[in-house]
């Protein structure tokens, strides 16, 4: 079994404006790079693409069943897939005052590839800019990945009354 590392951040300009994501892979020797820059979006959302750029590269490349860590100076991230995911879903993505939740697109999709792993990611939340070099790594690679999008968050706008038609 590989052990895995994994850091991710999101960076956006002008909250909501040109934003971007990276994730560094790290396992035996390699060091893998993920980014992506899109052209209207918010910190959140790329704290959360940041992510999700990993668990693709995880599952195209068959590293499942592998001990990985994950390392995110993002509270939202940390604390939505350690402890409001599964209630969020129990609830059809709806919050404690029963409103839909921000990005439900994004937890969707966290929430049906993190179930893959089960218990094989550990979470560890990291304090931003607080000298791990891989988590600074991260940050300049989104804020460059921001400052050169490529990308558009379609998602972004579509109407919260059409979410029934996409989560059933």
């Amino acid at each position: 079994m590989l052990k895995i590392n994994i850091y991710t951040d999101g960076s956006c300009i002008n909250n909501p404006g040109p934003g971007g994501c990276a994730s560094i892979i790290k396992f035996i020797k390699k060091e893998i790079v993920l980014k992506a820059g899109y052209y209207y979006t918010t910190n959140n959302r790329m704290e959360l693409m940041a992510f999700i750029l990993s668990l693709k590269f995880l599952i195209n490349n068959l590293y499942i069943n592998n001990n990985i860590s994950i390392f995110t100076d993002s509270t939202y991230l940390y604390n939505g897939v350690n402890y409001w995911i599964y209630s969020w879903k129990k609830n059809n993505w709806k919050n404690s005052n029963n409103k839909y939740i921000k990005n439900i697109d994004l937890w969707n999709l966290i929430y049906k590839n993190v179930i893959l792993f089960k218990k094989k990611i550990k979470w560890n939340l990291l304090r931003s800019h607080k000298g791990n070099y891989y988590n600074n790594k991260c940050d300049k690679i989104a804020f460059l990945s921001a400052k050169n999008p490529m990308f558009f968050d379609y998602f972004k706008y579509i109407s919260f009354n059409n979410l029934k038609y996409f989560f059933k």
